[in-house]
């Protein structure tokens, strides 16, 4: 297959990029500012595109001749997302999928998140529906842009993807190598509430995507996690037992809004990166749990790290 992947230079793009080159596709590695990492720059089978998800003309150019699309690419970091996320997570698909549609490609993956159902537990787990309710601004654009990729779908060749998983732990995901560098000097910290969340192991994501792409019948979405949802503060306290870490600090959750806010509001003044803003808080607090019934009947049957038992050596590392 030819295989476009959108923000290839970015923390899952790259992984997913490592992994497919031990296969036999052709990958197209489409970029804009930020170069692809040095071990896939001069890699065989992948060459870089440089395109503007804003420009329709750009994004023609990169689908041509391409038989899928796996789509990473957007805005993060950056304080006010409710003022850029419309544009970067909705519109920005928009015009991929458009492009992707004039040019004949064959398959359009999505990688999305669960929380775009809005809150669910292991009790009432999301379920692949696409008429939710979410709080963040995150999650109502992303679910923006499923929308519209199902509907200009319809009637038509191309194939719509959208895999949901929850939170991808691993080896160089860069969101569990930050916790590790906070664990490690004692400054990691979690809101007391419990917090459903529905891990998976970074190995079964790439497989499921690999899976998506390959399988002539994947089609919908895909709710994509492990056999045993958690919460984040059994998450953060294993994770820190394995990195010989102390246990994370217990803290109110309106001192993770007041941190949030104050890092958006440096970061708007001397216009730098946002690590964090009160809409991650807002989607990080929000329970999310799934049925992968269809993922296991149709992508993957059996799940390389089953549960966290099972994936913590992942954790260890750097």
């Amino acid at each position: 297959m030819k295989i476009l992947i959108t923000g290839a230079a970015g923390n899952l793009g790259s992984l997913l990029t490592q992994r497919l080159l031990a296969g036999p596709h052709e990958l197209r590695l489409m970029v804009h500012r930020k170069p692809v990492p040095l071990d896939l720059a001069g890699a065989r089978h992948a060459r870089n595109f440089r395109a503007d998800l804003a420009d329709p003309a750009e994004l023609a150019a990169a689908c041509g001749e391409m038989d899928a699309v796996v789509h990473f690419a957007g805005v993060l970091f950056a304080p006010h997302p409710e003022r850029f996320l419309p544009t970067t997570n909705t519109a920005w698909t928009r015009n991929l999928v458009d492009a992707a549609l004039a040019a004949g490609v064959r398959k359009f993956i999505l990688v999305s998140f669960p929380h775009v159902e809005g809150e669910t537990t292991p009790e009432h787990p999301a379920s692949g529906r696409m008429d939710g309710a979410p709080a963040s601004v995150h999650a109502r654009t992303r679910l923006a842009a499923e929308q519209y990729l199902v509907a200009a779908c319809e009637g038509q060749a191309m194939a719509p993807v959208i895999l949901r998983p929850g939170m991808i732990y691993g080896r160089g995901v860069l969101m569990v190598d930050a916790a590790r560098w906070l664990a490690r000097r004692h400054l990691l910290a979690v809101w007391k509430a419990p917090t459903s969340v529905h891990l998976l192991a970074l190995p079964d994501f790439l497989s499921c995507v690999q899976a998506a792409l390959e399988s002539p019948n994947a089609r919908g979405i895909y709710t994509l996690g492990d056999d045993a949802p958690t919460t984040l503060q059994a998450f953060a306290d294993a994770a820190a037992r394995q990195w010989r870490a102390p246990r994370p600090w217990r803290l109110p959750a309106w001192t993770f809004r007041a941190a949030a806010g104050a890092v958006e509001t440096v970061a708007a003044v001397f216009h730098t990166r946002a690590p964090l803003t009160r809409d991650f808080v807002r989607i990080g607090m929000a329970s999310y749990a799934g049925d992968t019934s269809r993922m296991k009947a149709e992508l993957l049957p059996r799940l390389a790290y089953p549960t966290l038992a099972e994936g913590l050596a992942l954790l260890d590392g750097r």
